[in-house]
């Protein structure tokens, strides 16, 4: 799984990102560099990126060619000591992708973000990756099939996985990608025949 600050989207981000409706809006949480924000930009969507880290954000604003900056919108905000920026129940998102972040009581509040038919891919580390390096801290890590019991309740599981992975390090990660309710007869999954 691709360090936080790596310029390389996330495979997983990669694989799930066409599910997004087009040009719709989408938050990067706790984006770092912002290579997610990136790349949903250069595919259309108007893109939030969202981190408590002023100066990352900068880099990012400083790093975006005109046609990108026309799609972003930038908002430092530290979510974990704050208030959610939106108001439960208001749904402004069509999109929100999480990579190596986890602030456990946050779940309830990005799935309370998406629009119907709004997609969640959220990829972050899971219990037996402090064998291979941070973050090793539990409280960091997710138990087993915690990310899939956090967001079922609320969305559609699309994929989920959970164990070791080999590159571009080794490392043990869980993934998902889950939709608010919508009309499935109509959703091809991508690399799907």
């Amino acid at each position: 799984m691709p360090a936080h600050d790596s310029m390389s989207p996330s495979p997983w981000v990669l694989r799930f990102a066409p599910l997004i409706a087009a040009g719709g809006r989408v938050l990067d949480l706790a984006c770092g560099s912002g290579r997610h924000a990136r790349l949903l930009a250069e595919r259309g969507h108007r893109v939030l990126a969202l981190d408590r880290d002023a100066a990352a954000l900068e880099r990012l604003a400083q790093s975006l060619d005109a046609a990108a900056a026309g799609r972003f919108e930038m908002l430092q905000a530290d979510v974990e000591a704050d208030p959610w920026p939106w108001p439960v129940g208001e749904a402004p998102f069509n999109g929100i992708v999480v990579t190596n972040y986890l602030h456990r009581p946050l779940f309830p509040a990005p799935c309370a973000s998406l629009r119907p038919g709004g997609v969640l891919i959220y990829e972050t580390f899971a219990i037996g990756n402090e064998q291979h390096g941070r973050p090793s801290n539990p409280d960091f890590l997710l138990a087993r099939d915690e990310l899939l019991e956090r967001v079922a309740p609320d969305l559609s599981v699309l994929a989920f996985e959970q164990g070791l992975v080999q590159h571009p390090a080794p490392a043990v990660v869980q993934r998902i990608c889950a939709a608010r309710t919508m009309n499935w007869s109509v959703l091809a999954l991508p690399g799907g025949n």
